[in-house]
């Protein structure tokens, strides 16, 4: 596959090969525009939920009413490879890149299930925030150690 250089993948088959969670995602008619192409917006939508089952299969963040922090989008964004349209299925990856005291670069990458083509790669920075102050707290050991992929 040769995808244009993108600033946040060094070498992209170890990042691709990288990635063990993913789900299923069916554009929606509601997700496209006039011409049945997926709205720009809508991969931001799917890296949400992509990330959030993530964190339930991880064991992270179920609870969220209960915990004294919650992970916060501090940055996102994406990169079209390939067109989608409605009706398509895609298989959307996501994987924790990297982590800091507090924070984490979780990593997308979605492939068309037709013909296993990356039509989306994306990156976005998370921030474990205190609910009651507002400010970092740091992410535990425990915590950590969920998040990354086994070989990092």
């Amino acid at each position: 596959m040769s995808l244009r250089k993108i600033a946040y993948i060094e070498d992209f088959p170890t990042w691709k090969e990288e990635f063990t969670f993913s789900i299923e995602v069916k554009i929606r008619f509601s997700e496209t525009d006039m011409f049945g192409h997926m709205n720009n917006v809508s991969p931001f939508i799917y890296f949400e939920e992509a990330r959030i089952e993530f964190f339930k299969s991880v064991g992270l963040f179920n609870e969220l009413t209960n915990q004294q922090s919650v992970p916060i989008v501090a940055d996102i964004q994406c990169d079209y490879h390939e067109q989608v349209f409605f009706g398509e299925i895609i298989r959307l990856y996501v994987k924790v890149n990297s982590i800091g005291n507090s924070s984490m670069d979780v990593h997308y990458m979605a492939t068309k299930n037709a013909d296993g083509k990356v039509c989306l790669t994306g990156r976005g920075n998370m921030v474990n925030m205190n609910k009651n102050t507002g400010k970092a707290q740091p992410l535990t050991d425990e915590e950590k150690a969920k998040l990354l992929p086994k070989n990092k």
